[in-house]
């Protein structure tokens, strides 16, 4: 169990957090969230004990093993398989001593470390390495490419499967899902839920924290507050919390301007005095209810341009690609005023050269663009934060974009995006990611667009940042077309889909959730297509009877999967429900304690049901997998 009691911290005078506490019991999987600067990634320093508290107590178990995920890595010649290797320091340790033992030729002593190995299951670490690696979207010839060879991007998702590699009791990944692609933030959110230590995870991803947190940490106004359940869960809790405050609150102010009215009434009477310095008294004891707060204070807006041209952009028989090698083939799509559309595909599918193309920063290889006589495009790339100027202000962008607005206009608008006063006159190069990202998408609005193109605009952006973003693209009135590993702002942003895969790009005629679905089966459909591909040629019928042959063959396993999904979704269920009960503010009242501690220990039980069931199924899975490869 993790304590925090009463924990103070200040950086440069001004408190993060004060004499906050809070209570993370083993085997929970919390959110920590708050706005950008609240000390979300502070507080991860202070329980890995890089840094100390001005105040009050940090508890973490001393016999608590402690991974994390570094946000930077340096360049370093370390093959990539040897690299995320390294993260199980345990493994590490044990092939020392196996090697200081072959050194000195001592046999007893090599026995045992060979023993050692052999019951840490050494042997499947290297294994374990590879699929978490592939799970982050690696192929298998970068395993042996060193780490200095990748891109930014590329190295945080070197450093998480490092920090998933280590053997730990309490585990810390903040902002894990930045740089990750929609493929890799759906397969680390599957692997998460079956995470069997402590985890801590700061996120603003709405939908990778619903599939994910068990308990949400908040940090509001220098406080810490729990919530159980899920972020959606903690939205309800905290909106009823905040109802519930703010209606303390006005009673509480009522009550003193009444006991303020009564003393200023009659304290200076002989015959009430007495009983008004009472009043005076009971006014100094009262402890005040804060009114009730909510964080976020952008106020985003898109406009878009007064002319528009019917299609926008076409393009016929397009490829597309770099030097002489084609990303994407034969593509045939039209663009009209108003569709929101979301890219979907793996990574290096080609997205983002989709994207270029549409921009006009990619020419065509072959095949007819065709660009609608006023289309006015708002590009946001994946390193838009680079073509910024560090030595500029947000006002000096803005400006020179048009100097022959007035200054008042230009600071209006950019206090929409959280730069007002002094901010607004402070240069880019000072300011976080977030920061720049707001920016960026300031100078993108001001030139009015009537398309945009978004290419993971959320990587940098808070909460409260994402959710002003998501309500400025839902009252857009131009075309919009999206690349985002953010689901929620896929959902709400996005009403057609194309598929990038295969070198191909498609219409997909499903939503997300079926999107999910087919990438869980998926897998499967491409091994059987390589087996497909690799049969030799037989005649129809010999083929339809081996087919059926097949298929009555993994029957038995089909069926008892087939079960074990039923089982699981009924199990889900009744967990989903027990966590919505668990949502219910007033089931924490004193009264309520043993519906509490029951609904709870149902929330455990049911919990372990379903991980077991999901065991049961991985397990199930490849053993059919390995059935339809062998035939």
């Amino acid at each position: 169990m993790i304590k925090l009691s009463n924990i103070t911290i200040q950086r440069g005078g001004k408190p993060l957090l004060d004499q906050a506490s809070a209570t993370l019991h083993a085997g929970e999987r919390a959110a920590v969230i708050g706005p950008n600067g609240s000390g979300k990634s502070t507080l991860f320093q202070v329980l890995q004990g890089d840094l100390g508290l001005d105040g009050g107590e940090a508890r973490v178990p001393a016999n608590w093993q402690i991974a994390h995920m570094a946000q930077e890595v340096d360049a370093v010649d370390r093959l990539a398989l040897d690299f995320v290797l390294d993260g199980d320091t345990h493994l590490r340790s044990l092939e020392a001593e196996l090697a200081a033992a072959e050194a000195t030729g001592d046999d007893d002593r090599m026995a045992h470390a060979l023993g050692a190995l052999d019951a840490y299951q050494a042997f499947q670490k290297s294994s374990q390495a590879e699929q978490l690696l592939m799970g982050l979207g690696f192929q298998v010839t970068d395993f042996k490419r060193p780490v200095s060879d990748f891109s930014g991007g590329w190295r945080v998702r070197l450093n998480l499967a490092r920090a998933l590699m280590a053997p730990a009791d309490l585990l810390l990944l903040d902002e894990p899902t930045n740089h990750l692609d929609l493929h890799t933030c759906y397969w680390l959110e599957r692997w998460l839920q079956r995470y069997p230590g402590t985890l801590l995870f700061i996120s603003h991803d709405r939908d990778f924290m619903d599939g994910v947190a068990t308990s949400v940490l908040s940090l509001e106004q220098g406080e810490l507050v729990s919530y159980r359940g899920n972020y959606t869960q903690f939205e309800r809790q905290k909106t009823e919390r905040l109802r519930l405050q703010q209606a303390e609150y006005e009673k509480q102010q009522a009550r003193v301007a009444e006991i303020q009215s009564f003393v200023d009434r009659f304290k200076a009477k002989a015959t009430k005095a007495k009983q008004a310095q009472s009043r005076v008294k009971m006014l100094e004891r009262m402890t005040l209810t804060a009114p009730a707060h909510v964080d976020n204070g952008y106020n985003l807006s898109i406009p878009c341009h007064d002319k528009v041209s019917d299609p926008l952009i076409s393009l016929s028989q397009v490829s597309l690609g770099y030097g002489d090698r084609p990303v994407i083939e034969d593509v045939k799509l039209t663009l009209h005023p108003g569709m929101r559309v979301g890219l979907l595909g793996l990574n290096g599918a080609g997205k983002s050269t989709l994207v270029k193309a549409l921009a006009g920063t990619l020419e065509p290889m072959k095949g007819d663009l065709i660009r609608g006589q006023h289309l006015h495009i708002g590009y946001f790339a994946q390193h838009q934060l680079e073509s910024l100027d560090s030595s500029a202000s947000a006002m000096e962008h803005l400006r020179r974009l048009d100097p022959t607005v007035r200054d008042q206009e230009l600071r209006n608008f950019i206090g929409r995006y959280g730069f007002s006063g002094e901010r607004a006159d402070e240069p880019v190069g000072q300011f976080s990611g977030g920061e720049k990202a707001r920016v960026a998408l300031a100078l993108i609005a001001w030139r009015k667009p009537n398309v945009l193109l978004l290419d993971e605009p959320t990587n940098h952006l808070d909460l409260e940042v994402r959710d002003s973003l998501n309500f400025a693209l839902q009252s857009y009135d131009g075309a919009v077309v999206l690349v985002s590993h953010d689901r929620y702002l896929l959902n709400n942003t996005a009403d057609t889909f194309w598929w990038v895969h295969d070198g191909r790009v498609t219409e997909y005629s499903g939503d997300l959730d079926d999107y999910f679905q087919m990438l869980l089966k998926q897998p499967e459909t491409l091994k059987r297509r390589e087996t497909e591909v690799a049969a030799p040629t037989v005649d129809k019928k010999t083929l339809r009877q081996q087919k059926a042959a097949e298929r009555e063959r993994l029957k038995p396993l089909m069926r008892k999967l087939k079960k074990i999904e039923t089982d699981l979704d009924k199990a889900q269920q009744r967990l989903n429900d027990i966590e919505n009960q668990l949502g219910d503010t007033s089931l924490y009242e004193e009264d309520r304690k043993d519906s509490l501690q029951a609904r709870l220990k149902e929330q455990g039980e049911w919990r372990e049901t379903v991980d077991a069931l999901e065991q049961e199924w991985l397990s199930l899975s490849e053993e059919l997998e390995a059935a339809e490869a062998s035939t």
